[in-house]
């Protein structure tokens, strides 16, 4: 069995030497039917997320610093972001899109009605994390820039537990859609961030590492991300302004999920098989054979 950056070269989706000509270590650049394979899973992310009554938004790529503050990102990981000189107000490259989404009604007071506001994103992720020459980290596990689609809801104190379970089981059912094996871990209060109180991950199987990676982690903020942007709605009842709670889930990160399908999908004559529900994002694609390498 071949290991996802073998297939991944064989098979002409993924050319890394020229990614880290280009750009550097931690980089790469998605070639033909690879460019193709990750567009398709883009496509599918947002067409569910549009199925199921979500908002699509497309953000700026550069914050201000309120905007991480709110989040809850800084100024605890204000040095894990890309930050950007000679331009004032001084601004940073965003790590999720989440870090913009969370951030759209900051300063505002919404009614209760329109309550949930449920919003996706896809953009690239900026972050201060490159691969390392570990094992684990080959390939695309871990890089500089990655892409991602992204789910934010803002809700009520009554609505955000709910909320939370409905992230989370549209992040398992992208990957059960997809045919992936994976897992759901329950983070300890310990290993959640200081901004969420409660997070699940999903992670895929990678084959030729025997272990499980990270593809969305959902996680429910409460009230902590509204309190530090001013968030608020007005309730109908009593007419008093309450904090909204936010929460976020991948859906989904792609830069892993790449690596788990070439893998899990791969045969013995070092060809892959196409998930079926990204085959129309892919012209009719149902196979990946070695002579689409041109």
């Amino acid at each position: 069995m071949k290991d996802h950056v073998e297939l991944c070269e064989s098979l002409g989706l993924i050319d890394y030497k020229r990614g880290a000509k280009i750009s550097g270590s931690g980089t790469w650049v998605y070639t033909g039917i690879g460019a193709q394979l990750e567009w398709a899973l883009l496509n599918f992310f947002v067409s569910e997320h549009l199925k199921d009554g979500y908002t699509m938004i497309l953000p700026p790529h550069l914050l201000n610093y309120e905007s991480g503050y709110t989040a809850g990102q800084f100024p605890k990981f204000s040095n894990e972001v890309f930050w950007l000189d000679g331009i004032e107000p001084h601004r940073f490259m965003l790590p999720t899109a989440e870090t913009a989404l969370v951030n759209l009604h900051r300063n505002e007071i919404l009614s209760e009605n329109e309550l949930p506001k449920k919003y996706f994103a896809y953009t690239p992720c900026y972050r201060l994390e490159a691969g390392s020459y570990r094992t684990e980290e080959r390939g695309m596990i871990r890089g500089y820039q990655f892409n991602k689609v992204e789910m934010v809801q803002y809700t009520t104190e009554e609505g955000s537990d709910v909320a939370f379970e409905e992230l989370v089981n549209k992040a398992t059912s992208l990957v059960n859609k997809l045919g992936l094996h994976f897992q759901i871990s329950k983070l300890a209060a310990g290993d959640c961030s200081h901004s969420m109180a409660r997070t699940y991950d999903v992670e895929v199987w990678i084959p030729s590492m025997g272990i499980y990676k990270e593809v969305s982690s959902a996680s429910n903020g409460r009230d902590y991300q509204a309190r530090r942007g001013m968030i608020r709605y007005r309730d109908q009842k009593s007419g008093k302004t309450k904090y909204c709670h936010t929460l976020n889930a991948s859906g989904l990160a792609t830069s892993r999920l790449i690596p788990a399908i070439v893998e899990q999908f791969q045969t013995e004559d070092g060809s892959v098989i196409v998930p079926e529900v990204l085959r129309p994002f892919m012209g009719g694609i149902s196979i990946i054979k070695s002579k689409d390498h041109k």
